[in-house]
């Protein structure tokens, strides 16, 4: 009976809910470790530049590094959870234990007490403050290189503030870029400032765009030790984020151009492999850019995001906090939609989990205690559906019907409906097909952002069902956090 398992785990979540859990987090760069400390450490032994590299991108999954002990706080996935439920496309299926609730109700977003509002901003700046670190020990912002390995480490530190600041300007400002003139954020380009005041959209996303440029020419030539690293293709990826979400007729064109470049070099996942995948296997998956390959060293379990989606882990949606796919968005898969099977409609969960598209490859309940399943970051189905939604934009209708089908062919029986899809039909349709597509995946809170999308809960919503809700709308956006209004005197000056 479930409601043994429900007693059984219990108390071991409620103890380590209650406890103060060790966070896993590198000393090194998200402690606050002043540049001179690095440098002087650079100056003995030269490849602790890497090894901060690597701290920067194990912050990225370790547990506690949004400044909190709470289970939902885990990295970027923790957040990747975040905005498929702000965006109502991943629906909470109880209460259990609590996680999740004041993003699903949308109280999170309204008030700037909350934890929910503070661990993405904590994260995304330790994360800012960590690439700084490295960009000052390497020479600052203009510094120029001879040497490719401290090239090589300036671009991934670029690369990796750009991809902070991108989230920030999503989670924080409603309408992410707007007019440009909107102060959104506080910039910092380099370790030593301190309390800056909110700068402007237009501020930050040229910063981005110069961050991700540069670290696309610097990484030009870096060939990685593996896809846990960010080479060119991954800054080029980010940067067609960048540029959609800005959206102006030059910034589309350059989504189209950087795209196109990286899609010829990665595999669409197969058709015959959509539901047999598990996006579980980073080095198995010649489709996925970017992601972390977990090891037991890696010291997750309980708190993961392998945790909180996979009934076969040892953790909260097995044991009574399941996530659904939006009922409506389901029913509007075909069921000629190879992606349909994603999805189960389980009577002993009492919802649409998504059982077909992640799971820990031992498939037994509960299974799954140390978390050695992959997460996956980026993939190169994303810069399909980037490349085709930009075209459509441009009212490139043609070049986008054909850019989608590269997608389609392999999850549809017959993708040639496409072909009388143009105007809004188009860009609706390849919306459509981005929330299918990246489900689970934190893409489509982007999605919605840069399409100015409104969205609609379906019925097996705990609140809101059927509610809908604009792109814009309070309940869609994080407040500024409560600890830095009042930690940074200088924010509204």
């Amino acid at each position: 009976m479930k409601n043994t398992k429900y007693i059984y785990i219990a108390f071991a979540l409620l103890v380590l809910a209650s406890g103060c859990k060790k966070s896993f987090l590198d000393e090194r760069p998200s402690e606050k470790v002043s540049p001179e400390q690095i440098s002087e450490e650079a100056l003995r032994d030269p490849t602790v530049l890497n090894a901060y590299t690597r701290g920067l991108y194990s912050s990225m999954y370790n547990t506690g590094t949004g400044g909190t002990t709470g289970h939902d706080d885990f990295g970027q996935k923790g957040y990747d959870i975040y905005s498929d439920m702000l965006a109502s496309d991943m629906a909470l299926g109880s209460l259990n234990y609590g996680w999740y609730s004041t993003v699903v109700r949308y109280q999170a977003t309204k008030d700037f007490t909350q934890n929910a509002a503070y661990i993405p901003w904590r994260y995304y700046y330790k994360i800012i403050f960590g690439a700084n670190s490295l960009i000052d020990v390497l020479g600052g912002n203009n510094a120029t290189f001879t040497n490719k390995t401290l090239a090589y480490s300036m671009g991934q530190a670029k690369a990796m503030r750009a991809y902070a600041y991108f989230y920030l300007t999503q989670f924080y400002a409603p309408q992410g870029y707007g007019t440009g003139s909107e102060r959104i954020l506080p910039l910092y380009t380099d370790a030593k400032t301190t309390n800056q005041p909110l700068v402007t959209s237009a501020v930050i996303f040229d910063q981005m765009i110069k961050d991700l440029t540069d670290a696309s020419t610097l990484l030009a030539d870096y060939s990685r030790t593996g896809k846990g690293e960010i080479n060119a293709d991954v800054a080029k990826g980010l940067l067609a984020y960048v540029y959609a979400a800005r959206g102006t007729a030059a910034d589309l064109a350059q989504v189209v151009t950087l795209t196109d470049q990286i899609i010829p070099k990665f595999p669409v996942l197969a058709k015959a492999n959509v539901t047999t995948d598990g996006f579980n296997n980073l080095p198995n998956s010649a489709n996925w850019m970017w992601g972390a390959d977990l090891q037991i060293s890696s010291n997750l379990d309980l708190i993961s995001w392998w945790g909180q989606i996979d009934i076969f882990t040892y953790s909260y949606a097995w044991a009574g906090d399941p996530k659904f796919i939006d009922d409506k968005l389901y029913a509007s898969i075909p069921a000629t939609d190879t992606r349909k099977a994603q999805f189960d409609d389980n009577a002993d969960y009492g919802g649409l989990l998504p059982t077909g598209k992640f799971f820990d490859p031992a498939r037994i309940e509960g299974g799954q205690r140390t978390v050695i399943t992959d997460y996956v970051y980026m993939r190169v189905e994303e810069m399909i559906l980037l490349n085709a939604e930009a075209k459509a934009r441009l009212n490139q209708d043609a070049p986008a019907r054909t850019e989608l089908k590269k997608l389609l062919i392999e999850r549809v029986s017959n993708p040639n409906f496409i072909d009388a899809l143009s105007g809004n039909d188009l860009k609706e349709e390849i919306y459509k097909q981005t929330r299918i597509e990246l489900w689970g995946e934190g893409k489509v809170y982007l999605a919605m952002k840069r399409n100015k999308h409104s969205i609609t809960r379906g019925t097996n919503h705990l609140f809101f069902a059927g509610d809908t809700f604009a792109y814009d709308a309070d309940e869609l956006t994080f407040p500024i956090p409560q600890a830095e209004v009042i930690n940074n005197p200088n924010l509204n000056k």
